[in-house]
């Protein structure tokens, strides 16, 4: 097996992740889903699956618009409704004092119409006076001395009607003087009721103006609202069709022999084999990372002689001793692949390290041997023989190594040894490197996808 000690890069895969779970498409704007149909090769795939990654982007920032029109619409509206309903407390106060001035202007009018009467009254009995003095001067002296039976009669008779005249006068002077106080007063307050009526009536344009704006508002906001459930709808439409696109992509990942998913898809594999396994995804995706760099790095020898197990270095054509131990891999080995309708001398394996024998298979690097002691429960749980190079199929047998060996506990120690059992078969402290390596990986995956899922 071929340590790889470099961990595949999250950063463009968890922006892609995240991004590709909530999009949409409006009806009839967009592709046709059929189009999915002629989606037969990775390469088709990936490029519709950009049209459509693209026309979702499209739409998230047209939510993104119109949610923040939508939002000062609401801000507008509410600042409009707060004017108007201060204005109708304004105006009730107002029409309020009207009807306070009203009553004071009725009663002034009373006072008046009251006061009056006493100026008539008044003037009635100021009259009688004065005609009661003009009586007593045409009257002659000799008759007005022989009616009173003393003179000092007389002059106090006279004296008494010229005061009764004086006092009289004075009084209606003062009852005209407050007539006149009251008709001032019942002016002021007509005018400043009438200036409070015209202020009012203002106040009532204004909040007739504000309810209309507020009408107006709020038949845009139904508008933006109408737009953001349609456009929310073909990102859900959308978010559809990009999953069909991915779950195709899925099905076509590792079909060849250097034919690599994405982290996206990696992690999506590795959580269903979770869940079948109760291995933790990270270490699944740290063990894969580790052996094959999740498939990138398959093997770089071929096995050329059957007999001794030696073969050729790939890239260099090279002579290479040892790719395979003849007694124990090389049948299981040629069984393997010519089921799969594979050449066993042109199939990549690894080639060996410095000690040992080469001829690990697939993305999770098994040894033709091992391989054959899963083979029974892969047929099992997938209904048909797995395939060591297929992507799907390497995660669920790395993981049902590990599971076997203490995986499932999920802890640093236990997950540790399954590492190191993976690796030589055995907790050997000389390969502790491989079991340190695979969980700083894990750890480092543990992280990245807590930030993806968000806990």
């Amino acid at each position: 097996m071929k340590t790889v000690l470099k961990r595949i890069s999250i950063v463009g895969g968890a922006a892609f992740f995240a991004a590709s779970l909530c999009f949409g498409l409006l009806p009839g704007q967009a592709v046709q889903a059929e189009e999915t149909g002629e989606c037969t090769t990775k390469e088709t795939c990936q490029a519709l699956l950009a049209k459509y990654e693209e026309l979702a982007r499209q739409y998230d920032n047209d939510i993104k618009k119109t949610a923040g029109e939508k939002k000062t619409l609401q801000n507008q509206i509410y600042a409009l409704k707060q004017k108007t309903e201060s204005l109708a407390v304004q105006i009730k106060q107002s029409n309020a004092m009207i009807g306070d001035f009203s009553v004071q202007i009725v009663d002034t009018e009373s006072s008046i119409e009251e006061t009056g009467n006493k100026i008539t009254d008044s003037q009635a009995h100021l009259a009688a006076i004065i005609r009661e003095i003009d009586e007593s001067e045409q009257t002659s002296l000799v008759q007005t001395l022989v009616a009173e039976e003393k003179l000092s009669d007389f002059f106090d008779s006279l004296v008494y009607l010229e005061n009764l005249n004086e006092k009289s006068n004075q009084i209606l002077q003062e009852i005209k003087g407050l007539k006149t106080s009251l008709e001032d007063q019942k002016s002021g307050l007509e005018a400043e009721k009438g200036n409070l009526e015209k202020a009012t009536e203002l106040k009532q344009i204004q909040k007739q103006a504000h309810e209309q704006t507020q009408t107006e508002y709020n038949k845009t906001l139904a508008v933006k609202n109408a737009e953001l459930a349609q456009t929310t709808q073909a990102k859900q439409l959308t978010a559809q069709v990009i999953a069909k696109i991915k779950a195709r992509l899925f099905a076509l990942a590792g079909v060849s022999d250097t034919d690599a998913p994405n982290f996206e898809q990696a992690y999506a594999i590795a959580k269903t084999v979770s869940a079948q396994t109760g291995v933790r995804p990270a270490f699944i995706l740290a063990i894969l990372t580790q052996e094959s760099n999740i498939g990138k790095n398959v093997g770089q020898c071929y096995l050329q002689n059957d007999a001794t197990g030696a073969g050729i270095n790939i890239n260099s054509g090279a002579y290479v001793a040892n790719v395979m131990k003849p007694t124990r891999d090389v049948q299981p080995f040629i069984s393997i692949v010519t089921a799969l309708g594979k050449d066993p001398h042109a199939t990549r394996v690894s080639c060996p390290m410095s000690f040992g024998y080469g001829g690990a298979m697939g993305p999770g690097q098994f040894i033709p041997s091992t391989w054959n002691i899963y083979v029974p429960r892969l047929q099992a749980i997938l209904g048909r023989p797995g395939n060591p190079w297929n992507i799907n199929d390497a995660f669920l047998a790395t993981a049902l190594y590990a599971s076997d060996y203490g995986a499932t506990s999920q802890t640093y120690d236990g997950e540790w040894r399954a590492a190191m059992i993976y690796f030589a078969g055995t907790v050997n402290l000389k390969y502790r490197f491989y079991g340190d390596n695979v969980m700083a990986i894990t750890q480092g995956y543990a992280d990245d996808i807590a930030a993806i899922e968000g806990y």
